[in-house]
């Protein structure tokens, strides 16, 4: 494993609690960052945070207000904050567009999408204020491409895509680089929310013919953390397998 500088610097890691919420904060943790989970399982994130010498906080991020604490008190522990990953997600139903429940597409609207809105928009003047700052977005091939009967999880994808990129052109001016990454999926807890047939339509669109593992994808998004990423932003890095065309 390459080590990656992020020593002294403050992170946020959204949906830490598993799957690549917790590589990634491993992975800053082993880089000498100082990490706090926010999730919304309180049980689950209280015990991985103990598991692996983070701070956490329990927040549901489709509440704006619940993010705004949650920012004040992470900045008050921490002493500022000068990373993000936007990590938290789930995968909703598996439907065709025809058929998919009107409550199931604004639930996964409001975690996958209203979710990082809350958190950039929460955590960026702290950023701004610091002089520093580096945000990573956990989108999916499936917003670059769009997997049929998963139109609410696509859709809510290719919205983070595109606050990437509106985000980083905004903060261009300043030393604060916003990324995002589309990671094939990867076999975590999401996958308990999909139907066999939809794992296995994944599963063949991808030529390397497997899943990506967790730390695949925390490697790409460590070093999108770190000061090395200097230059690059609103880029979106694959890592799909070579599934992904553009």
């Amino acid at each position: 494993m390459n080590q990656i500088d992020v020593a002294g610097k403050r992170a946020v890691v959204t949906g830490g609690a598993q799957g690549i919420g917790r590589a990634v904060a491993e992975r800053l943790i082993a880089g000498g960052a100082v990490v706090t989970l926010w999730d919304r399982d309180r049980g689950l994130v209280e015990q991985t945070a103990e598991a692996i010498g983070a701070g956490f906080i329990e927040v549901d991020q489709t509440d704006w207000d619940a993010v705004r604490s949650a920012s004040a008190r992470t900045a008050a522990e921490m002493g500022g904050v000068d990373i993000l990953v936007n990590n938290a997600g789930i995968a909703g139903q598996n439907a065709t567009v025809a058929d998919y429940p009107l409550d199931e597409w604004r639930r996964v609207m409001a975690i996958n999408l209203d979710g990082p809105f809350h958190c950039c928009k929460a955590l960026v003047p702290l950023m701004t204020e610091g002089g520093y700052g580096r945000i990573v977005n956990v989108a999916s091939i499936a917003g670059k491409e769009g997997n049929p009967n998963a139109c609410a999880y696509s859709a809510s994808k290719a919205g983070v895509i595109a606050l990437t990129k509106t985000l980083g052109k905004e903060l261009a001016g300043h030393d604060i680089a916003v990324n995002c990454v589309t990671p094939a999926a990867a076999r975590t807890a999401i996958f308990d929310q999909m139907s066999e047939e939809h794992i296995g339509y994944m599963l063949s669109k991808i030529p390397r013919g497997r899943f990506v593992e967790v730390g695949e994808v925390a490697a790409m998004i460590a070093w999108l953390c770190s000061a090395e990423c200097s230059f690059t932003t609103g880029g979106v890095f694959d890592l799909s397998g070579g599934r992904a065309t553009y």
